[in-house]
C-alpha cells in the first residue's frame, strides 16, 4: 500500500513549502509539491524538488564516528551510541571542573528553521548547562532590528497583494533564487500593468525579468535611498499630512536629507544623476509602490541604516497601510514563540556570555579567552563553508586541544575537522513545527519514513545529552508533539492568531493560514514602537550611541592586506604581475547559489552539475586589464584567504565588483568565497558584512 505523508520544507527560504511523500513498505518512493497548499500550489523550487537525492544519497552519515589520525585526516573509527554519547559527557565534565560550562559553544542555524529542531533545540538544553550563548546575526540581525525601532515589528503582506502594485522595486534582492513563490504573483502583475524595477549591482535571474536594472556600488544603497528622499521632498511629493500624523523625527530626517544631492549620491552609487533622478521621480510619483527588500542588501558596515533609510521611504509617500504600498521584507513580526517555552530561562542557570557566530574563527583562536572555548557542538550548520573568513575557522577547529562536535547528514567541510561525528536525519524522518517567514502560514511537518540507519534528529540528541548530564527536568525529555502543543499553547496566550489551534487540528489540515486583525500590513494607522508611529528618529538608537537617524558612512573593507607581508599563505600579487595598491582591487559580492540554500544541497551531485563550476562573473573592463580572458582558472584573493574559480565575462556585474555565489563545499571543489570575506561586524545587531569585500584577482 502507498500512504502519502504531508510535510513542510524546513529550510532557509520565507515559503516554507507544503509537500507531499509517498511511502511504500518504509521507503520514500515519490516527493512532489503540495497542490493544495495556498503558497506553493503544486510545484518545488530546483532545490527542493530532486529531495529523495538529498535524502538518499550514498554519501550519507550512518552511524557515529570517532577521528583516530589527525584533524582533518578522513581517519574515523565507528561508535556505538551508547560510547559516543559517553565520550561527550566525560570530555565535557572535564572541561567545566576546569574551565566551567562557557568553555562550552553550540554553533547552530538555519540548516532546518522547525520550532523544536531548531528553536528548542537550539535552546533549552544549552542554557540548562550553562554554556556560552551564540549570538545569531549572520543572516538579517542588521534588519531586522533597523524594521523594528522604525516600525515596531516585522509584517508584510501576502505575496498576492503585490497584484495591487503600481510600483514594485525589488532591492538587493533576487527572488527568483530565494522566493520563489513570490515571483508568479509577480508575473501576473506585470501583465496587468504593474512596473518592476531591480537595483542590485548584478543582473541576476530576477533583474533579468524587470522594466529596469539599476546597478549601483555595493553598499551603496542607504545613499542612494537618501538621495531618493531628498529628490521627492525637493519636487514636493511627500505626503506632509501623513508623516506630520504617523511619524516621529521628520523635521529632522527632512534636515538630514540636504546633505544627499542626486550629485553626491551619483558620486557614492557610481549612477548617473539622471538615473537617480528618474527613479526619484518614478517612486515619488507612482502610487501605490511597494518596496521589497531580503537580507543581502545589509550585509555590510552600512546595513542597519540602509535598511532605515529604506524604510523611511514608504513614510514620506504616505504609502504603510495603503494596500499594494509600503515594505514588503518579513512575515516575522505576525508570530514569535514564546521565549520562556522556547529557552525555559526562569529554570537554569543565568545564561553564559555571548560569542558573535560572525567572530567563529576569531572566538575560537583566541578573542574569546575567559575562559577559552574549550569544546565546540555543531548542528544544523556548516560554518568552515557559510560563516566569515573561513580559513581562520578551519585555523581554530585545528586545535588539538578543541574538542568538536558535529552532528550532520554529510561529512561536510565542518564535519571533516572533528573529534566526533553524529549522524542526523533528514526532514522526511523527523517531526517538527514551521512557520514561513515570508508568508503567513503555519505548518507541521510528519515524518514520512523512520530515520535511516542509526541516524538522529536534533532533540533526540539533546534528550541523550541531557540524560549523559544528568538533568532530569521534564521539558529536556518531552516527545516533540508535547513540545509542539506546549508552544502552540504558550504562544496562544499573548497571540489571538494562535487561538482555537491545536496540535490535532494542525495536523489534520497540514498547514493553516494564520488570520491577523488587519488585513494590510499597519492598516489602522499604528506601529507597535514606542510612540506608536513611524521612528524616523529612532531614540532607541540614540540610548545606545547609534545615530539616530538613517545615514550613510564610507566605510571599507582592507581585504585583510599587510602591505609589507603580502597576502598571507601565498606569495604576494607583484609575483604574478600584479601589482599591490588599493587600485587594483575589486568588490566581491557573494550572494545566493540558485540550486544550494548556504551549503546545504551543495554536495549533492545532480545540483552541483546544474550550478556548474565554480565561477566568478568579471566586467570585461576589468578582466582585460588583468589579461583575464573567458573560461581561464583565477585566483580570487586577499589577506584572509583565497579560492581557485571559472572567470566569466559579462556585462551583467558592474565594473569594478565581481559574484561568485556562496556554499560551494571546499572538501569536494578545493576552496570556497568565504576564505576571502570579512569577519567584521556591521553597524547594527552584530551583523555580517559579507558583500564589502575586498579581493585582488589573477590569472591561475
Amino acid at each position: 500500500m502507498m500512504t502519502k505523508v504531508y510535510g513542510v520544507c524546513p529550510h532557509d527560504c520565507p515559503d516554507a513549502c507544503g509537500f507531499v511523500t509517498e511511502v511504500a513498505d518504509g521507503q520514500a518512493v515519490k516527493f512532489y509539491a503540495d497542490a493544495n497548499h495556498p503558497v506553493t500550489q503544486g510545484w518545488l523550487c530546483a532545490k527542493v524538488r530532486p529531495y529523495l537525492h538529498h535524502v538518499y544519497h550514498p554519501d550519507r552519515l550512518q552511524y557515529p564516528m570517532k577521528r583516530v589520525g589527525p584533524k582533518g585526516s578522513g581517519q574515523w573509527q565507528r561508535l556505538s551510541w551508547d560510547e559516543a554519547i559517553a565520550e561527550i559527557g566525560n570530555r565535557w565534565r572535564a572541561i567545566i571542573a576546569e574551565y566551567g560550562s562557557e568553555a562550552i559553544l553550540p554553533y547552530s542555524y538555519s540548516g532546518t528553521l522547525g520550532a523544536v529542531q531548531m528553536g528548542v533545540s537550539s535552546g533549552r538544553f544549552w542554557n540548562r548547562l550553562g554554556a556560552s550563548q551564540l549570538e545569531r546575526s549572520i543572516c538579517g540581525a542588521a534588519a531586522e532590528m533597523a524594521v523594528e525601532v522604525t516600525l515596531g515589528k516585522r509584517r508584510s503582506p501576502r505575496y498576492e497583494e503585490v497584484g495591487h502594485s503600481q510600483l514594485v522595486i525589488v532591492w538587493g534582492h533576487n527572488p527568483v533564487s530565494t522566493a520563489p513563490h513570490f515571483m508568479p504573483h509577480l508575473a501576473e502583475a506585470r501583465k496587468n500593468g504593474t512596473q518592476l524595477v531591480v537595483i542590485d549591482p548584478r543582473r541576476t535571474r530576477t533583474a533579468r525579468q524587470a522594466d529596469w536594472h539599476i546597478a549601483p556600488q555595493p553598499g551603496s544603497d542607504g545613499a542612494l535611498a537618501l538621495g531618493l528622499a531628498h529628490i521627492i521632498i525637493r519636487e514636493g511629493w511627500q505626503d506632509e499630512a501623513w508623516l506630520t500624523a504617523h511619524t516621529v523625527g521628520w523635521p529632522e530626517l527632512r534636515a538630514r536629507l540636504a546633505e544627499y544631492p542626486p550629485e553626491r549620491v551619483a558620486e557614492i552609487t557610481g549612477l548617473e544623476i539622471g538615473e537617480i533622478e528618474r527613479l526619484g521621480r518614478l517612486y515619488g510619483t507612482t502610487r501605490p509602490g511597494v518596496i521589497k527588500i531580503a537580507d543581502g542588501l545589509q550585509r555590510n558596515p552600512n546595513g542597519g541604516q540602509t535598511v532605515r533609510a529604506i524604510c523611511a521611504l514608504p513614510a514620506i509617500t504616505g504609502q504603510y497601510g495603503r494596500r499594494g504600498g509600503g515594505l514588503m521584507y518579513s512575515t516575522s513580526g505576525y508570530l514569535q514563540w514564546d521565549g520562556e517555552t522556547v529557552n525555559k530561562w526562569g529554570e537554569c542557570p543565568p545564561p553564559g556570555r555571548w560569542v558573535n557566530m560572525n567572530r567563529l574563527g576569531a572566538a575560537l583562536t583566541g578573542e574569546v579567552s575567559d575562559p577559552p572555548i574549550q569544546s565546540l557542538f555543531v548542528f544544523g550548520a556548516n560554518p568552515a563553508t557559510s560563516s566569515p573568513n573561513a580559513g581562520l575557522i578551519v585555523a581554530g577547529l585545528q586545535r588539538e586541544d578543541l574538542f568538536t562536535v558535529v552532528h550532520e547528514l554529510f561529512m561536510t567541510d565542518t564535519a571533516v575537522h572533528a573529534d566526533i561525528v553524529l549522524p542526523a536525519t533528514s526532514q522526511l524522518e523527523q517531526a517538527d513545527l514551521h512557520k514561513g517567514y515570508g508568508t503567513w502560514m503555519l505548518a507541521y511537518n510528519a515524518p514520512a519514513i523512520p530515520p535511516l540507519a542509526e541516524c538522529k534528529s536534533n532533540w533526540d540528541v539533546m534528550q541523550l545529552l541531557a540524560a549523559e548530564m544528568g538533568f532530569t527536568e521534564p521539558w529536556l525529555h518531552q516527545p516533540v508533539d508535547a513540545v509542539i502543543e506546549e508552544l502552540l499553547a504558550a504562544t496562544a496566550v499573548h497571540n489571538p492568531a494562535l487561538h482555537g489551534i491545536t496540535l490535532p487540528q494542525l495536523k489534520a489540515a497540514h498547514s493553516i493560514e494564520l488570520q491577523h486583525e488587519e488585513g494590510v500590513p499597519f492598516g489602522d494607522g499604528r506601529f507597535p514602537t514606542p510612540s506608536g508611529k513611524v521612528e524616523l528618529f529612532s531614540q532607541t538608537l540614540a540610548d545606545m550611541g547609534i545615530d539616530p537617524l538613517p545615514g550613510w558612512a564610507d566605510k571599507q573593507d582592507d581585504g585583510g592586506w599587510n602591505y609589507e607581508l603580502g597576502i598571507r599563505n601565498y606569495e604576494p600579487l607583484t609575483d604574478n604581475g600584479l601589482p599591490i595598491t588599493d587600485n587594483d582591487s575589486l568588490l566581491l559580492i557573494t550572494g545566493a547559489a540558485h540550486h544550494f540554500t548556504s551549503s546545504t544541497f551543495a554536495g549533492q551531485p545532480d545540483l552541483r552539475a546544474r550550478e556548474g563550476e565554480p565561477f566568478v562573473e568579471i566586467h570585461p573592463a576589468d578582466a582585460a586589464v588583468r589579461g583575464i580572458a573567458h573560461g581561464d582558472w583565477v585566483v580570487v584573493g586577499n589577506g584572509r584567504g583565497a579560492c581557485t574559480l571559472k572567470a566569466i565575462l559579462t556585462d551583467g556585474i558592474r565594473p569594478g565588483v565581481v559574484a561568485s555565489p556562496k556554499g560551494r563545499w571546499g572538501v569536494l571543489e578545493g576552496g570556497h568565497v568565504n576564505y576571502t570575506t570579512p569577519d567584521t561586524l556591521g553597524d547594527m545587531a552584530g551583523q555580517s558584512t559579507y558583500h564589502s569585500n575586498r579581493v585582488w584577482i589573477w590569472r591561475k
